[in-house]
């Protein structure tokens, strides 16, 4: 534990604040911790504070939140930052969490001006005297297990046990949203047939582009896909960030369907109908988890550790021959940017050739093509 602290049962716990402010994919690996605290406190009010518009539609329909938060801490300047954190402090909270993954000094500051009684989050490798400070309770986060584990292991600093066997993504869609994945389906001939999720995209902050899979990669692959596996479709998903991405791969002459989805939830439902999705350690990755894909393949990146795998048994690994197990030699969690060059990082990520997706996914391509369920 870090702090002193009063016992945690000595006053009533009717205000819960959530910070789940690094990303999208770890705001869809957060639902399983909302849903114990609402077993936990079932007549207490929890909000989730986020930084991401997409987090935020995450937890559209969410029954165990009240309220979903959002301010863009990295765009607003930081007056309105602290304005905005001094709002949340008049609401009087009992317990905040900042969930796994956020390392940075920055997100232990924001629970801490925002002043719940209680303060929850993990020690990270860059943790100091200060960071003390800032929190009242923590424990070591830990490499060897998934983010929704070192999630519901805070709840051993307040002497709690959890209530769920086995904590897992809950995602809650509307009857509308998929209702328009199944008209997009129809209205492209796809509807009831197997066809192939792609993501070609990763995130956008830090030097996270680096550990994308080549375009030119992706254009050999797609090239032979089509050849090999006419049968079975290829969609291609993400946000306006992959637009260019897109746009590159039809400049090669590469062509496939790109889900242009009006949201991230629309995109969601879309992604609940692939029979197979490829990507590398992204928000799509999480999303086709979620969703129950059949198939799913990870092609292997610096930034790939345990806590970030596909909660789920029975995805498969495409391994990168030039990262050797060495991912915390590349990236932990402790707010820096993943560690190389771009020349280094770029050729880790070129060292997955083509041929190696291929003869990952040809298998369930050529069995889903002749008619058989995925």
């Amino acid at each position: 534990m870090a702090g002193a602290a009063a016992p945690y049962g000595s006053v009533p716990v009717t205000r819960i604040l959530v910070l789940s402010l690094s990303g999208i994919g770890d705001t869809l690996m957060a639902t399983p911790l909302l849903h114990e605290l609402r077993l936990q406190h079932p007549g207490a009010a929890i909000d989730v504070l986020v930084l991401w518009a997409g987090a935020a539609e995450v937890l559209q329909c969410n029954p165990h939140v009240r309220e979903v938060l959002r301010h863009d801490f990295l765009r607003s300047g930081p007056m309105a930052s602290v304005a905005r954190c001094l709002e949340l402090r008049r609401r009087r909270y009992d317990l905040s969490i900042n969930t796994h993954t956020q390392g940075r000094r920055a997100y232990r500051l924001i629970a801490f001006l925002v002043g719940a009684r209680e303060r929850l989050s993990h020690a990270y490798e860059n943790q100091s005297w200060l960071d003390r400070c800032l929190v009242t309770r923590s424990i070591p986060q830990d490499y060897s297990v998934h983010v929704m584990e070192n999630n519901v292991r805070l709840l051993a600093t307040l002497g709690l046990a959890p209530r769920l066997a086995r904590p897992g993504y809950e995602v809650f869609l509307s009857g509308a949203e998929r209702g328009w994945a199944g008209a997009w389906l129809a209205e492209r001939g796809l509807a009831g047939r197997p066809w192939l999720g792609i993501h070609v995209g990763s995130g956008g902050t830090k030097n996270l582009a680096l550990r994308r899979w080549p375009v030119g990669h992706f254009a050999d692959f797609l090239r032979e896909w089509r050849i090999r596996h006419p049968g079975v479709p290829a969609v291609l998903f993400g946000s306006a960030e992959e637009r260019p991405l897109h746009a590159a791969l039809r400049a090669a002459g590469v062509e496939f369907t790109e889900a242009a989805t009006p949201g991230l939830r629309e995109a969601m439902a879309l992604v609940g109908h692939a029979g197979g999705f490829l990507s590398v350690d992204t928000v799509f990755m999480h999303v086709a988890a979620a969703m129950g894909v059949p198939r799913q393949w990870v092609i292997e990146t610096p930034t790939f550790n345990p806590p970030v795998h596909p909660r789920r048994d029975d995805w498969v690994l495409i391994p990168n021959p030039a990262i050797g197990g060495r991912h915390l030699d590349f990236y932990r969690y402790d707010g820096r940017a993943i560690a190389g060059t771009a020349e280094e990082l770029t050729r880790i990520m070129a060292s997955v050739p083509a041929e190696s997706v291929l003869a990952a996914l040809s298998p369930w391509a050529e069995t889903v093509g002749t008619g058989a369920r995925g």
